[in-house]
C-alpha cells in the first residue's frame, strides 16, 4: 500500500505545494535513522514523508486505523500507505509501547520520524525535549537527523477542513551520530545531553524562540 499511495500522492502534493526542500544529501538512503523535527501541524506527519527520498514511519492516533464500513476502510489505507503505525494515546501504557514500536522500526533499518516536544506547539515557540528521542537513539545506536518544518501551521490550521496551498518550507540538518560518544557516562545524562543536543539543532535551522518548558498536550492535539 506505502508504494501506491507514495507513487501517486508525492508527485501531486508537490506539484500542488512546491515545498521547499534543502539538506536531502543529509538523510541516509539506508539503514536506521531517526528524522527528530519540531511540530507545528497535524500536517508535518503527512509532508515529511511526502518529501523525503526514502519510507518514514509516524506514530499516529488508532482511531485512524479504527473506523468502519468505506471511510473507516479509506482513512486506514490513507494512513497506513503513508507508512504511519497505530498508537492507543489514552492507553496508560502507551508511552511505553509506542517506544517498542519504534525500536522495531530502527531494528528492520528502517526510518523513524519522532516530535521530541511531544505535541504540536500552539504559539510557534520550540518547547523542551523530552528523552524518548535521545532514548531510541542510544538503544538503536542510530544517527538522528534534525528536521526544521515552516509554514505548516498554515496548511491545515486547527479546525479546517481542507489543506490550504501555502509555502512550506522543509530542511533536514547534519546526522547527529551517537555510536561511542556517551559510554561511561550515566544514562540519564546522556539522554538529557543528546536530547538537548537534539534540539539545538533544530532551532539553529527554524530560528524559533525557545519556550525553556516543556509542551502540555491541548485536548484536541
Amino acid at each position: 500500500m506505502y508504494t501506491v499511495v507514495h507513487a501517486v500522492v508525492a508527485p501531486l502534493s508537490k506539484a500542488i505545494w512546491r515545498p521547499t526542500v534543502t539538506g536531502m544529501e543529509n538523510l541516509p538512503r539506508t539503514g536506521p535513522v531517526i528524522l527528530a523535527s519540531n511540530h507545528l501541524s497535524f500536517a508535518d506527519s503527512l509532508v515529511i514523508p511526502i518529501v523525503a527520498p526514502r519510507k518514514v514511519a509516524f506514530l499516529a492516533k488508532s482511531d485512524y486505523f479504527t473506523g468502519t464500513g468505506v471511510k473507516g476502510a479509506l482513512s486506514r489505507a490513507w494512513f497506513e500507505g503513508l507508512g504511519m503505525l497505530p498508537v492507543d494515546r489514552d492507553d496508560s501504557k502507551a508511552a511505553l509501547d509506542s517506544l517498542d514500536t519504534a525500536l522495531g522500526v530502527l531494528g528492520r533499518g528502517e526510518a523513524f520520524g519522532i516530535y521530541p516536544e511531544g505535541t504540536r506547539s500552539r504559539d510557534g515557540r520550540l518547547y523542551r525535549g523530552r528523552t524518548g528521542v535521545a532514548h531510541l537513539a542510544l538503544t538503536a545506536g542510530c544517527p538522528v537527523v534534525p528536521v526544521g518544518l515552516s509554514g505548516t501551521e498554515k496548511l491545515q490550521p486547527v479546525g479546517a477542513r481542507f489543506p490550504k496551498v501555502v509555502p512550506v518550507t522543509v530542511t533536514f540538518g547534519e546526522p547527529i551520530e551517537v555510536a561511542g560518544r556517551f559510554e561511561g557516562m550515566a544514562l540519564g545524562k546522556a539522554r538529557r545531553e543528546l536530547t538537548d543536543e537534539i534540539m539545538r539543532a533544530i532551532q539553529a535551522i527554524t530560528g524559533q524562540e525557545e519556550a525553556g518548558v516543556y509542551n502540555d498536550r491541548a485536548p484536541d492535539a
